[in-house]
């Protein structure tokens, strides 16, 4: 069975040995120099020539390697080593802990003379705004591993859209680069794969948003009761009813009570609502799926509702990367939205002294005090803890992080910076030798609600600057598939938690196999052979996935007139701010720079 779905083929596995890259199929450097690099690599991983982790495979994300001090530090299990931080003599301006998004744009926010220190323990920077890189048959593909896209400008704040025109962001090219009807104008749709271990069979049915729901749902392996239940709901306009009502009323309450949706349909509807909320039905309220018109009919966006089409090829990594190029001169070359795109990172310019910000990555912060006009930040890097002092700093860090680096808070604010319960999920990035099998079957995603990963569907149709799409079937692709490990029946904090511990026990080998055998029952009768075409392997798992936003079913910070906990947990403490987009409770690019902004603004009132 495993070697049928191609588990003992060596696709292009690369991972990090000490922070150099290298190759299980053979060596991206030269064995008589690794033992040389790997002595320098304890100090200065980035250093390395190999070190280029956009281009590493495996489990990525939160990636093996960046989570455990932390855990560490959480557990008091490295009281000793935190104890022995050696100051290293720095002092900066600012430092910043965290070097995703928010970190970024607090650096950048701190204007043009702070010298500035960004702390990260990824081995990348970004974040959640992950960037992936494949090389299939000589060609280059990008792929998003976390932050998908700029999403509804029109609502971001002014400081947060003058921050993308001042990175040289112009909205307007992707109204161009951007073929909105690539895959439509070639007869794809949506499929929805229905797998035998729910329903009884594997079935895929074709056409959804194209064809009548009694068609398209025709053949699938559903009593027929259930068959007509689903379609009634997609064309059954939304009952009126009061809005605290929808509010306080799960989705699935909705359809079991008042749709009267029999209970065969109901593990269809199910997962319908895991990769816009990170759980089902079952813990997310029926005003919410209401407010955005769905499940209802696929329509054309309201008359002035901006288009989803803001997408770089490799998501809002590319934002990170436009922060990065303009706070440190050389280590990105290029002027333009357009030439990022394929812009290769030097990593080793990230932490050169000659800069005014210097960014640090393989280094984890375990301890944040103040210590009379400045503040002293520990962190681990290369096994060994170190110390540095600053007028100030900023927290991007995720929320949760932060009593555990700063025990002196007062109790009140740790408990609201512990509250939000960030949402685990799972992008898998698969490269493909092709894509005919999604041609010839007609889709270019399916919905696979009883399926290991609940979406499958091919990358987004962006050609920006040298970087083309893949026109044809016979090219290859980069197919985005969506995990969220939800725990139906608790509570959404609650099923974030226990979905957390799912993630952090889950090897590779176990998503690699459910990949595998996922794409050959979808795709197999369309000739896809899944030990021949995928070459190429990407999980970005994240156990502290997204920012957890107020749940109207739970909580009652998300009713008018409450003090949410996000505002009682970023309040400046002496000369610490928090930031990131925990502090706005709001799982969005421009909340994490808003945060940012208002970080930098308080810090410098106080410095």
């Amino acid at each position: 069975m495993d070697r049928d779905l191609g588990m003992d083929r060596p696709i292009t596995r690369r991972d990090f040995v000490n922070g150099v890259a290298v190759s299980i199929g053979g060596a991206l450097i030269p064995s008589s120099t690794l033992d040389a690099m790997l002595q320098q690599a304890e100090y200065a991983p980035e250093q390395n020539p190999g070190y280029y982790p956009p281009a590493l495979m495996g489990l990525r994300g939160s990636h093996p390697g960046s989570f455990e001090t932390a855990h560490g530090a959480r557990d008091h299990t490295i009281g000793a080593l935190i104890d022995s931080a050696a100051p290293t003599g720095e002092h900066y301006d600012v430092v910043i802990v965290g070097g995703g998004i928010s970190g970024l744009s607090a650096a950048h926010f701190c204007g043009s003379s702070a010298r500035v220190l960004v702390l990260d323990n990824h081995d990348d920077f970004g974040g959640h705004a992950k960037r992936n890189e494949f090389e299939v048959a000589g060609r280059r593909l990008l792929m998003y591993g976390g932050t998908q896209s700029i999403d509804g400008p029109n609502r971001y704040s002014r400081t947060s859209l003058d921050l993308l025109h001042h990175l040289g962001i112009d909205l307007d090219r992707f109204y161009h680069a951007y073929d909105r009807h690539f895959y439509k104008s070639r007869g794809l749709s949506q499929g929805i794969f229905f797998n035998k271990e729910i329903f009884g069979a594997d079935h895929l049915a074709v056409g959804a948003g194209a064809k009548p729901w009694s068609e398209i749902l025709a053949g699938a392996p559903l009593p027929e009761a259930a068959r007509a239940d689903i379609a009634r709901v997609y064309d059954t306009p939304w009952r009126t009813l009061p809005h605290d009502q929808l509010a306080r009323m799960s989705y699935r309450d909705y359809l079991v009570n008042v749709m009267h949706v029999a209970p065969a349909a109901m593990p269809y509807f199910q997962a319908l609502t895991h990769d816009l909320y990170g759980v089902g039905i079952d813990a997310v309220p029926a005003q919410d799926v209401c407010a955005i018109g769905f499940p209802g009919k696929i329509a054309t966006p309201p008359e002035g509702e901006e288009p989803y089409i803001f997408h770089f090829p490799d998501g809002n990594a590319t934002i990170a990367r436009l922060l990065v190029r303009q706070l440190i001169p050389g280590a990105i070359p290029g002027a333009t939205m357009d030439d990022i795109v394929t812009a290769r990172v030097n990593y080793a310019k990230l932490d050169d002294p000659a800069h005014r910000v210097r960014l640090r990555l393989n280094s984890t912060a375990v301890r944040v005090r103040q210590s009379g006009s400045h503040v002293v930040v520990t962190y681990v890097r290369g096994g060994k803890a170190v110390s540095v002092r600053a007028s100030g700093v900023v927290l991007a860090c995720w929320n949760m992080v932060i009593p555990y680096l700063c025990p002196e808070m007062p109790d009140a604010q740790k408990v609201a910076l512990a509250y939000g319960a960030k949402v685990p999920l799972v992008y898998t990035n698969v490269a493909l030798r092709n894509w005919n099998a999604f041609a010839s079957l007609g889709i270019d995603a399916a919905y696979a609600p009883g399926c290991y990963h609940t979406l499958v569907d091919l990358d987004y149709p962006v050609s920006l600057g040298s970087y083309a799409f893949a026109k044809g079937p016979d090219e290859p692709i980069v197919a985005h598939m969506i995990r969220t490990p939800c725990h139906p029946g608790l509570p959404a904090r609650d099923q974030h938690r226990a979905g957390r511990a799912e993630l952090l026990a889950t090897t590779f080998e176990t998503f690699e196999r459910n990949v595998r055998d996922q794409l050959a029952r979808l795709l197999g009768a369309a000739d896809f052979d899944p030990a021949r075409d995928i070459v190429g392997l990407t999980v970005n798992r994240w156990p502290h996935g997204y920012a957890y936003e107020y749940n109207t079913l739970w909580d009652s910070a998300a009713w008018p007139g409450v003090t949410r906990p996000c505002v009682t947990a970023r309040a400046p403490f002496g000369r610490i701010t928090i930031a990131n987009s925990d502090a706005g409770a709001s799982a969005y690019t421009n909340a994490a720079i808003d945060q940012a902004h208002r970080a930098v603004r308080e810090l410098f009132a106080t410095i």
